[in-house]
């Protein structure tokens, strides 16, 4: 039994961190696995024979690869790609130019008043979708796919995964929500618990451009432990299990959702909270359905960062949009635009 300490490129957040730990303690020389988001590296117990680290490193990439992530012994070079923002902020400058045209013309209503409105939510919803925030549902997703198509059952598995996750969604956003109204928030409760929200989808946004490094430690999450509980739902093999895993998504650490689980609560009823978090499951559904019915992979987003960081962008200008009107609705500063 020997222990090595790997870096793991393409590490983003503590979602990251969950599904690292989880799929090499799945392999079968694996003892143990701890990873740390500071330092984007695995520290891995396990008997290996007289194999070098490096090809140790080698064999558990395999395990990592589909997932969009390597091991190394030799740390990541990352730098910043500046030259991504040469296409991504005009394209989002055009995408946050649109929405205020079309909310200004009333056809939309995706920015309002201190509220996350329900296009609001799909979209977030579509965004996170696509970030490594999800990786960790993306995992559950695959996973599913693969052990019920060993069993050849690969679409009803499927199905019976996203109609738990969109109706859990539903009943646990209106749990929350009627969670809210008993705490009966005033005016400086709600812009408090608005301001939060505010502030977690900032950070999503930073984290998103992957410029600044130290963003990610200001992004919450679940405690580790329970995430990792969790997950081993996924070991049991029953007709039910992909209906609890759908779930459980609910709880994992993923900072888009917790945003809008805040959000819910400031609504204070349950069909408030309920079609909140039902439209934010809606927004990450197409994704991930063709997760489960193709041979997309995570890895192929993650290397997209032309992308990430339009999505940023727009994420950033959401929550200072809402940030800004929450200000003005309890009169701090005078209203800045007329919407």
């Amino acid at each position: 039994m020997k222990t090595y300490t790997f870096h793991v490129h393409g590490m983003h957040c503590n979602a990251c961190v969950v599904l690292t730990e989880t799929e090499l303690k799945d392999h079968a020389l694996v003892e143990s696995a701890a990873a740390d988001l500071k330092t984007c590296c695995v520290e891995v117990q396990g008997n290996f024979g007289e194999r070098e680290a490096e090809d140790v490193a080698a064999e558990l990439s395999k395990v990592m690869e589909p997932h969009g992530y390597k091991l190394s012994t030799v740390k990541e070079q990352k730098g910043v790609q500046w030259s991504d923002f040469k296409i991504a902020l005009p394209v989002a400058l055009g995408f946050m130019a649109l929405f205020v045209i079309l909310q200004k013309l009333g056809l939309v209503n995706l920015i309002s008043s201190g509220n996350v409105s329900y296009g609001t939510a799909f979209l977030i919803g579509a965004i996170a979708s696509v970030s490594t925030c999800m990786a960790v549902v993306g995992s559950l997703v695959l996973s599913v796919s693969a052990n019920f198509a060993k069993e050849g059952d690969a679409v009803k598995p499927q199905i019976l995964f996203h109609i738990g996750r969109l109706v859990s969604f539903f009943i646990l956003g209106g749990l929350i929500g009627t969670l809210g109204s008993a705490f009966q928030l005033g005016a400086t409760g709600t812009f408090v618990m608005s301001f939060v929200v505010a502030f977690v989808m900032l950070i999503l946004g930073i984290n998103l451009l992957d410029v600044f490094p130290w963003a990610k430690k200001l992004q919450p999450t679940l405690p580790k432990f329970i995430s990792n509980h969790l997950l081993e739902v996924k070991k049991l093999n029953h007709t039910l299990t992909p209906v609890l895993l759908g779930v459980l998504t609910f709880f994992l650490p993923c900072g888009f959702t917790q945003s809008m689980q805040i959000y819910s609560l400031t609504t204070g009823s349950f069909w408030g909270g309920a079609t909140t978090m039902f439209v934010f499951a809606l927004g990450t559904l197409p994704v991930l359905a063709l997760l489960s019915f193709s041979s997309l992979g995570i890895q192929n987003k993650a290397k997209s960062g032309v992308f990430f960081k339009t999505a940023g962008l727009v994420v950033i200008f959401f929550a200072l949009f809402n940030l800004i009107n929450s200000l003005v609705i309890i009169g701090l500063i005078p209203p800045m635009f007329n919407f």
